[in-house]
């Protein structure tokens, strides 16, 4: 067996109707799928506007509204109708991307029939609950997952760092990576444009901290807050510049109110963004990779991340960016301080991280998953 006797059933939660790191991760690996001759079909909830375009054939799931966070859909069930074009597709392999119900009973459903599962892993759920005033339930939850996830043949995580964690916990213990790759046409240093700053009213000589990525409180926003007030506190001359949007907008505004908000960016545009930080402060402890890590990295603009998985499997502490412990305002600050009085510190660490973006090559990244599905599915054949 190789790629192109694939028949790959794809279970997404959200493959494309709100556009996260983690779906365009899946949607590229479908279009680099395809293009080797394999057949993939994508089993997810849709809506009358996605945020884009999907790759390969999308059958949608039934599903509700989240509630609190009505953007997100919550699959309910692998209905009659799935079931029957999932027996007329007839694949070959099971990919779940999301430990939801439809999820559970698509591993179910592969199981029955001796069919391999490959589970891969996008964000440490687990750890949302501490957003939201439900700490308490995050041990729960984690056991819920370990269940999950010891019911499939393998896992693949986009980090060693995530990968570890996964061992640790006991979630399963063949794990591949299938790490990030980064769009050098998109993401490079000669993307940066005094003009564009000028236009949302930043000198050229003010340092730019950066926030980028969708506006969630599961992305560090109280912790990322705190430091900026910490580092006013401290007389550092800056000004934050936010890229992204999302329900918690509004909070963020009005703890940051100094900061320039310049929305969802996209394409050359988010490029232009990136490359036009000074340093990249990404304070988030729910990434599994670090995608926004990658693309500062790429532009050559230093980075300041919470110590967790995704940026420690990227960040190379004190030579292309600082790690810090998570949630350790302090420290947090004290490295921006660093960045915002050093140009040459920035331009050191800032080419350290571009040599070291270089190594994310999207094809060579997604064949490890094919070559992954490959494995299964002749082991399980051995099996029969």
């Amino acid at each position: 067996m190789d790629v192109s006797d694939l028949r790959i059933a794809l279970f997404s939660g959200n493959y494309n109707y709100v556009r996260d790191g983690a779906n365009q991760a899946l949607n590229r690996l479908v279009g680099h799928l395809l293009k080797q001759g394999a057949q993939v079909r994508v089993y997810s909830p849709t809506v009358d506007e996605p945020a884009f375009p999907a790759t390969g054939d999308l059958f949608s799931v039934p599903s509700i509204a989240f509630p609190g966070r009505g953007e997100y859909r919550f699959p309910l069930a692998l209905s009659p109708a799935v079931r029957r074009d999932l027996k007329a597709f007839a694949p070959n392999v099971v990919h779940v991307s999301s430990p939801d119900v439809v999820a559970h009973r698509a591993v179910s459903w592969a199981r029955r029939r001796r069919l391999p599962v490959l589970a891969s892993v996008h964000t440490r759920f687990e750890t949302y609950f501490r957003y939201y005033n439900m700490a308490w339930l995050e041990p729960v939850v984690e056991a819920m997952m370990r269940r999950f996830y010891r019911r499939c043949d393998a896992l693949v995580a986009p980090s060693e760092s995530m990968a570890q964690l996964l061992r640790e916990q006991r979630m399963n213990y063949d794990i591949s990576i299938w790490s990030r790759g980064v769009d050098r046409e998109i993401f490079h240093p000669g993307r940066r444009d005094l003009e564009w700053r000028r236009g949302l009213g930043i000198a050229d000589d003010e340092i730019v901290i950066g926030f980028l990525g969708r506006l969630v409180m599961e992305k560090g926003l109280d912790v990322f807050s705190d430091t900026i007030d910490e580092l006013a506190r401290r007389g550092v001359r800056h000004r934050v510049l936010v890229v992204g949007e999302g329900p918690a907008n509004d909070w963020f505004a009005s703890r940051l109110p100094q900061a320039v908000f310049a929305g969802f960016q996209a394409g050359a545009d988010l490029g232009r963004a990136v490359a036009s930080m000074e340093v990249l402060f990404n304070p988030s402890v729910t990434e599994t990779f670090g995608n926004v890590t990658l693309e500062a990295m790429a532009c050559g603009v230093p980075v300041v991340a919470a110590a967790a998985t995704g940026s420690q499997s990227l960040v190379d502490d004190g030579q292309s960016g600082r790690l810090v412990p998570p949630g350790a305002i302090h420290h947090f600050a004290e490295a921006l301080r660093a960045y915002a009085v050093s140009p040459e510190l920035r331009t050191r660490h800032g080419a350290a991280g571009e040599a070291r973006s270089l190594e994310f090559s999207w094809d060579r990244i997604n064949q490890t998953v094919a070559d992954t599905y490959v494995r299964l599915a002749r082991q399980k054949a051995r099996m029969r």
